[in-house]
């Protein structure tokens, strides 16, 4: 165990980062993470594409500043020191974004700022940062910043196409075509994004059936101590990590302290 009770490397090869990140754990589709900007931003593809791009990129560099700090921030105030991290580089995308590329810039609009409350990145940073070296931390940043753009540039491609009949302003569809207006309205976010996630369980039961392994690695708690296999987790945000019962993670059904002291099965 590293320095503040924090645990040693915990993940994988930066390839199984990466794939995790994109298929596995896709913060989408599959921990349903970040659906403010998610629902809001991909009324078309290209707007899809570049808030994903731009979360990938805060991801990846506040894991990769975070991982080099994490022997150093103390637990008690690693959230606002977390945070801190990640508005530093938050700011700095908005002002290349609104000098460089500001027809982006005005497209996705308070949605850049929003970032840094961003539960992706905020929960990369305590879950996988924190515990981890550099290398695989910034692969994880960037596999689970390539997932969200993936995710949010098919959602966008869908909506546009079927309300527009366009696909990143290229016309698919027939001129005889008549677009679907809610498509590109606040219904339309929920519809393809409850199309498009049926569609990926529907995939995984079929794999689960033919004896695929389709199981996630990684996710957030699901408070199943028994039957949980994170390592370093000690019920984040709710304690100091790794200092409830002075091992890495909780399976075994071990009490975890919380913030108040008392034990948690």
């Amino acid at each position: 165990m590293s320095k503040n009770g924090k645990s040693g490397y915990t993940g994988g090869s930066s390839m199984e980062r990466l794939y995790n990140g994109l298929v596995k754990e896709n913060p989408t589709f599959v921990l349903m993470l970040g659906m403010c900007p998610t629902l809001a931003v991909t009324t078309s593809a290209m707007n899809g594409l570049g808030m994903g791009l731009t979360t990938m990129v805060v991801l990846a560099l506040s894991n990769m500043i975070i991982s080099l700090l994490r022997n150093i921030i103390p637990d008690k105030v690693r959230i606002p020191a977390f945070i801190v991290v990640i508005a530093s580089f938050v700011t700095m995308v908005e002002l290349l974004l609104e000098g460089f590329i500001p027809a982006l810039y005005d497209a996705l609009g308070l949605y850049i700022p929003l970032i840094v409350v961003n539960c992706i990145i905020l929960g990369r940073a305590e879950s996988y940062a924190s515990k981890n070296p550099v290398i695989p931390s910034l692969f994880d940043g960037i596999g689970m910043g390539l997932g969200f753009s993936f995710a949010l540039t098919c959602i966008g491609a869908v909506r546009e196409l079927i309300g527009a009949g366009e696909i990143f302003g290229f016309r698919i569809m027939p001129e005889a075509y008549v677009p679907c207006a809610i498509f590109i309205m606040a219904p339309g976010a929920f519809f393809v994004l409850a199309a498009l996630t049926a569609i990926q369980n529907k995939i995984r039961i079929n794999g689960e059936k033919k004896g695929k392994d389709m199981s996630k690695i990684q996710s957030g708690c699901n408070e199943d101590c028994m039957n949980c296999g994170e390592e370093g987790c000690s019920h984040r945000f709710y304690g100091s990590s790794g200092k409830g019962n002075g091992k890495t993670g909780n399976a075994g059904g071990q009490a975890v302290k919380n913030a108040d002291g008392k034990g948690r099965e």
